[in-house]
Parts: structure tokens; sequence; C-alpha cells
């Protein structure tokens, strides 16, 4: 995979209109040691606003698609955001017709905002969009 899954979530993003930044950080290493990734909440890559609305968005490969759902729903903070509102999904990005191809985009709807009365739902597939 050639385009950065963060970039092309970006530009997605800005597409549908959303005011979107990265909120992902490189935390250095220990006495010169490899930098980490810290995810916001340690669950999102960027966070967009719109019309009143946020989102939080993981995004990753196709294939890692399902690890990032899992990762989200069994976060502490996911609770926290479903109470404030916060729609959280994951972009899994491939290529199916190999290198050199459009990229397709596979949504997870992980959480909708919903407040905390309502029972968490199993993640679902919202649509392929290609790119």
């Amino acid at each position: 995979m050639n385009a950065s899954t963060t970039q092309l979530s970006l530009d997605y993003l800005r597409g549908l209109g959303y005011t979107v930044d990265i909120v992902e950080r490189w935390v250095p290493g220990i006495k010169g040691g490899n930098r980490i990734r810290k995810d916001l909440f340690g669950i999102l890559d960027l966070v967009g606003i719109r019309d009143g609305l946020t989102i939080g968005v993981q995004t990753t490969a196709k294939s890692a698609l399902s690890t990032r759902a899992r990762k989200i729903g069994e976060s502490p903070n996911l609770p926290l955001l479903r109470q404030a509102g916060w729609r959280i999904v994951v972009h899994g990005w491939h290529q199916p017709n190999g290198p050199r191809t459009r990229y397709v985009m596979e949504e997870l709807v992980v959480c909708e905002g919903q407040a905390l009365s309502v029972p968490a739902q199993r993640p679902r597939k919202r649509f392929v969009r290609v790119v």
C-alpha cells in the first residue's frame, strides 16, 4: 500500500465536508529508542466535525479492520465517547485490483454516538467507497 491510510481518510472526510485533523502523535522512545505512535484516547487517528456532529476515525489496511474494531470495542473510553455523542468508525483501505489501481474503503461503524442507556450494538459495515 503506497498511499497513507491516514491521508486517504483525510481526503475522504474533507470531501464529505468535515473539518478534520490528525490526532495521533509520535512519542519519543526512551534514551533514543524507537518512537511509538499514540492514538487519541488510545483508539483514534482522526477527528472530524461537521454540522454539530463529531466523528472519530481509526484508519488502517482492510486486512486489519476487525482487529482495530475489536481494540476500540474493548476500550474503556468507548462508553464516554458514545455518551458524548461521537460517531466512531474504522476505515479499512485496500486496492482490490492490485497495485496502481484505485483504493477502496470499507467503513465499519463501531458507535453511532448513542446515549449510554441504549445498549451497545455490534460493529457493522456501512458501505464501500471508491477513492
